[in-house]
């Protein structure tokens, strides 16, 4: 008699997303083969301060170990310790970032106070705080009680974000006020958030924007970004040499380590502005190559987000994947003369370690995803879809009283 269940084949093991993880690791290596071109030459800036050759990619080479470890760690977290941990996670953010104005503590750079001194080198909490509302957003657009028709579910985040961007003002970051408000908003459309609610948020916006805007340092980057070459030695000084740098470059570049514009000219050229620093050496081709993978990474990030079926994981596999596109998308708009300077890195290829550790968290969390071996019985999404129709029933019958 032959045993059937021997006959069974035993199902295959389930696998991280490796195409994911290559795009990932071919933009890290593309960013650190970028910033040592950037700062390999020693010029007189970097002399004054006592900084050679190998100074920051010795820094970032350390980065990208640590991130590897970070990496890993978030590979391992299941989807339901990060639903348990949305809360704290985003308290311990908050804390975080408040302690920028503790003394001994914050750091200042560039008339902003934005970082805490951590051995042997510094944070910045407000890349955290990206993560932390990406993973409470997924944790809340989930929940049984959240419905996309209540205008209550959806002012609730907002005043989360509120709280949020008023510490960003006060450091002042704008930048990050602004990324993580679109961030926000757009998880909340994904969800499927009535379009009247978030046009109605970005109608009262406008006066509070304006009023921002007002601030003379933030006045002086919209009129140079509206026209660089009014003021091109003061004002619209980065932007103006953001423009020759990709423009010398042409279709194939000057040549990989020929850039002239990082001598001195283009500031942060290995950190915000390193995209203008692939155009002017690789020219239009690496500059297209650059974009492609990220949009292959987006790409990656929503086929993952779109065959899950647990609700949270789903939103969450869609929030990580917006959180590093959109700041992608911001950083090419900037350098490129589309919106007003922000000063956001651009992820995996950007000179700076907050960045990067949060970003490879992301990476590692969307490949757990991907592995889809998380995910509650079929029967349990029945149930919860049962118990989701049933409340929204309440509600509309209410509605009707």
């Amino acid at each position: 008699m032959t045993n059937n269940a021997a006959c069974v084949k035993a199902p295959s093991a389930r696998t991280y997303d490796r195409l994911l993880l290559l795009i990932m690791l071919l933009l890290i290596a593309f960013g650190a083969l970028m910033i040592y071109s950037s700062t390999s030459v020693v010029t007189p800036v970097f002399a004054k301060r006592h900084i050679g050759e190998f100074y920051y990619f010795k820094r970032h080479l350390f980065t990208m170990l640590l991130g590897g470890l970070v990496l890993l760690f978030a590979y391992r977290l299941k989807p339901s310790v990060l639903r348990r941990a949305a809360v704290p996670l985003l308290v311990f953010s908050l804390a975080l970032l408040l302690a920028v104005f503790l003394p001994y503590v914050g750091v200042t750079a560039g008339g902003a106070r934005r970082w805490i001194r951590l051995w042997p080198t510094t944070f910045q909490p407000s890349e955290l705080v990206k993560l932390a509302m990406v993973i409470f957003l997924a944790r809340y657009m989930s929940m049984t009680d959240y419905n996309t028709e209540q205008f209550s579910s959806f002012i609730k985040p907002l005043v989360v974000m509120a709280v949020f961007q008023a510490v960003f003002l006060k450091q002042p970051d704008f930048g990050s006020t602004m990324s993580l408000a679109f961030l926000t908003l757009t998880m909340l459309f994904v969800s499927g958030m009535r379009l009247r609610y978030i046009a109605s948020v970005l109608v009262l916006a406008i006066p509070v924007i304006y009023k921002l805007a007002l601030e003379p340092y933030r006045l002086r980057r919209i009129t140079s970004f509206l026209d660089p070459w009014k003021d091109p030695l003061d004002s619209g000084f980065q932007l103006a040499q953001s423009f020759i740098s990709l423009g010398s470059g042409g279709i194939t570049g000057l040549g990989l380590g020929e850039s002239r514009q990082k001598l001195a000219f283009l500031p942060a050229s290995h950190t915000d502005f390193i995209f203008c620093l692939v155009g002017e050496e690789l020219g239009l081709v690496g500059a297209s190559v650059l974009i492609a993978l990220f949009i292959f990474l987006f790409a990656r990030g929503i086929s993952i987000a779109s065959r899950t079926r647990d609700r949270f994981v789903s939103y969450l596999a869609y929030g990580l994947t917006l959180m590093i596109s959109l700041q992608a998308l911001i950083n090419f708009a900037v350098v490129t003369g589309l919106v007003p300077t922000k000063g956001l890195p651009l992820p995996f290829m950007s000179y700076g370690g907050s960045a990067l550790l949060v970003n490879m968290a992301a990476v590692g969390m969307l490949l757990r995803i991907s592995r889809g071996d998380d995910e509650p019985p079929a029967e349990d999404n029945k149930n919860l879809k049962a118990r989701i129709i049933a409340k929204r029933n309440i509600y509309n019958r209410k509605g009707c009283r």
